[in-house]
């Protein structure tokens, strides 16, 4: 199953982070907010269920999904070792699509000598 199709939306409520986690309708990510406690909002778009309650829907994540598809197309595969840099740079260049050229390409080369971020699977796992 693919991970991008998962959503945690967070909301500040009095204080508290409120979770909620919206998917499709597989069975995996129903057992994985069951095991974590999490309030789980199933759509199933094969019903036509897009959008439940008026506020709950993963197009977002669809569109995102899609977009970094269709970008690593032209790559012919990415080895899983070098997969984090991918994703990395992807996010960079979404995050800062709103940059002309010249400036995207600066800002790239100053973000590229900070401090990295090793998030793994692992550390994932354990968050929640």
């Amino acid at each position: 199953m693919n991970l991008f199709y998962l959503i945690i939306k967070t909301r500040l409520f009095s204080k508290l982070l409120l979770l909620l986690l919206c998917s499709h309708s597989a069975t995996n990510y129903k057992s994985f907010a069951k095991k974590k406690g999490i309030p789980h909002e199933i759509l199933n778009a094969n019903k036509g269920v897009r959008v439940k309650k008026g506020i709950y829907h993963i197009q977002h994540v669809n569109a995102y999904h899609q977009r970094l598809k269709k970008w690593m197309e032209r790559f012919n595969g990415v080895g899983t070792k070098y997969i984090d840099n991918y994703l990395f740079w992807f996010r960079f260049l979404e995050s800062h699509k709103q940059l002309e050229k010249k400036l995207r390409r600066r800002t790239m080369v100053v973000e590229s000598c900070k401090r990295p971020n090793f998030t793994t699977t692992a550390t994932m796992r354990n968050v929640v």
